[in-house]
């Protein structure tokens, strides 16, 4: 009897219940499902070996695989995953040999797409193939937060060169495939041409082509607060309503975050016929969410190849690295963007109080980056029991130093262990969760810039209070 006998059919249903494909299109589902091969791989099979091929993308249907690997003979669990989670191969990636071994917990039913159809794909099925390179993202946010526990081991000796090379490979090729990316998206004439010439001249064309590309050649974007941008976003809904475009709200918040005003659509829709503004401004919408994405990618890939830069620091491999100015509030808001699922997993409220006066400080950034990732990590674990909870980061000048401080409102640190939070080695956490080198680390960094670190808790209120001359 063949296996299919055994594996209950896949149904756009079945793969709508994948977080990650919740909002492609139906077809291109049903798609997915007709150049797939449904298959069920038996329990305790290898599903994937070191130095075999990478193929895929794989959507896990029903059941559960353990991902790890051997060093020095012994089996090293890297993670478990299951039902509605996709492994494997994905759209833009250059990694082609698989690193782990993957082994079936029970049987499991794998939906797989051949790896050598990926460019067919790409080509017919953009939702899809965007969903998967988003995919792609939140596993480089994975893998950056697994590697951070890999930092810590350095401490012991058990972190060489070869290992930073190792790290710095994915990094170069994300950023060169995000790069290629953003490269395609943009040179696809027939695309721009079908949507922006149904009837607009090639002045017309040419001059919103020019200020679509002037906005997003843009590379600093100013932080609005809360309340400019609900601001924003309603003067750009009530114009967008004003000349009958759909989905206004939508489209306003894409806009607003790519710093799009008033005068942005006055001079858009200078060159685009009233009757297809609609058409026309829904399309550049599309385009600005594909656009976040790459810059998504990017920024995970950047945060990778800084944790190369503070393994070489650690070990010495980049003796008399310099130190540079710039703006304190940069490194911190890279770094809550990057924990932003932790956040949202939390139910953790963020409250800012930035001076937005200081000047920039003379500091080794990537560096200072590794210490607010620790100490916001920490905190958003010591809020995890409660549910919920409320991250506070301030920063000020205090005559010729900076001072940010990292509060929570979880339980608090015990009394009789507070003074033994900064010592190698000491932790709290679970095994797998801690290696007990975070604050160490974190001191490390901090003495560097002949600053201090101190803690204050009680419970509902821990602060991490760090301090440093703003001219190194």
């Amino acid at each position: 009897m063949p296996i299919f006998d055994y594996m209950n059919p896949v149904t756009i249903a079945t793969l709508k219940a994948f977080e990650a494909l919740q909002n492609v299109p139906d077809e291109q589902l049903q798609w997915l499902i007709d150049h797939s091969e449904n298959r069920l791989i038996p329990d305790g099979e290898l599903f994937t070996s070191p130095g075999g091929p990478m193929a895929g993308p794989h959507f896990i249907i029903d059941g559960q695989m353990r991902a790890f690997f051997t060093q020095n003979g012994s089996k090293r669990e890297l993670s478990t995953f299951g039902t509605g989670e996709i492994t494997g191969y994905l759209p833009y990636s250059r990694g082609t040999v698989s690193k782990v071994y993957i082994k079936a917990l029970g049987d499991v039913q794998v939906l797989s797409y051949p790896t050598d159809k990926i460019r067919l794909m790409i080509e017919t099925q953009f939702e899809l193939t965007q969903a998967l390179v988003h995919e792609m993202s939140d596993r480089v946010r994975n893998f950056t937060t697994m590697q951070q526990q890999n930092e810590k081991m350095m401490a012991l000796g058990k972190l060489s060169a070869g290992l930073a090379h190792e790290l710095n490979n994915p990094a170069s090729a994300i950023v060169r495939d995000s790069v290629s990316l953003r490269e395609h998206l943009k040179m696809q004439p027939e695309a721009f041409k079908q949507v922006m010439t149904v009837q607009m001249d090639a002045a017309q064309v040419d001059g919103l082509q020019a200020e679509l590309f002037k906005i997003l050649s843009e590379k600093e974007r100013p932080v609005l607060s809360l309340k400019e941008k609900s601001k924003r976003e309603d003067e750009l809904t009530d114009w967008l309503d004003e000349h009958g475009v759909e989905d206004n709200y939508e489209i306003a918040e894409n806009f607003v975050d790519f710093n799009f005003d008033l005068d942005n659509l006055e001079r858009f829709s200078a060159y685009v016929p009233d009757a297809y503004l609609g058409p026309v401004f829904n399309w550049i919408s599309d385009l600005l969410v594909t656009e976040r994405m790459v810059e998504d990618i990017q920024e995970s890939a950047r945060r990778i190849a800084e944790l190369v830069s503070s393994v070489k620091t650690f070990t010495h491999m980049d003796r008399g690295m310099d130190k540079q100015y710039a703006d304190i509030h940069v490194g911190i808001r890279n770094t809550l963007t990057m924990l932003g699922y932790k956040l949202k997993k939390g139910n953790v409220t963020l409250v800012e109080e930035f001076d937005n006066t200081l000047p920039p400080v003379k500091a080794m950034i990537g560096e200072l980056n590794q210490v607010w990732t620790n100490l916001i990590d920490n905190a958003l674990d010591a809020m995890e029991p409660n549910g919920k909870g409320t991250l506070t980061i301030k920063t000020h000048k205090d005559g010729e130093f900076v001072q940010v401080c990292i509060m929570d409102d979880g339980p608090g640190i015990p009394a009789d262990i507070v003074t033994q939070i900064f010592d190698p080695f000491f932790t709290t956490k679970e095994m797998g969760k801690g290696t007990g080198m975070g604050l160490e680390v974190v001191q490390r960094i901090v003495k560097q810039h002949n600053g201090s670190i101190k803690v204050k808790s009680v419970p509902q209120r821990t602060e991490f209070e760090v301090c440093f001359p703003i001219d190194g």
